[in-house]
């Protein structure tokens, strides 16, 4: 892979060797003292690599940026399972339009759905108290 460089990674197998290279030059990079200690070609590959990996894990792993809030969590748990704010709603057991507007900031979480998510979701009771 070091001659020919892909231009994107399509299977789990490249992504998994695009991750052994990344993990060889951040090695390599630490025993020789931090990103110096790479060449300007490693340095340049390691970056292109980096880009490749990120793109390959937001569209084929499914991850997403969603802000460190609490509906962005919830939201991101709900993108994670393929789920509509209305299969939330009945996994959780309220109504749609509560779920929505509790996503969207017009209304504030009650503790049933506090609970609820923290139960059916597995969102961290920690992370709820401390964002909410």
């Amino acid at each position: 892979m070091k001659n020919k460089m892909i231009d994107k990674i399509r299977t789990e197998k490249q992504f998994k060797q695009v991750m052994s290279l990344i993990e060889n030059y951040l090695q390599k990079a630490t025993d020789n003292g931090g990103f110096n200690g790479l060449t300007k070609n490693e340095s340049e590959e390691l970056q292109k690599l980096s880009l490749l990996a990120e793109a390959y894990e937001k569209d084929a792993l499914k991850v997403w940026d969603f802000p460190m809030t609490f509906t962005g969590i919830v939201q991101q748990k709900v993108a994670e399972m393929n789920m509509t704010q209305t299969k939330l709603a009945a996994l959780l057991g309220i109504g749609q339009s509560k779920v929505n507007q509790i996503l969207k900031g017009k209304r504030n979480p009650d503790v049933p759905f506090l609970k609820a998510v923290h139960e059916k979701l597995g969102i961290d009771g920690n992370f709820i108290l401390e964002n909410v």
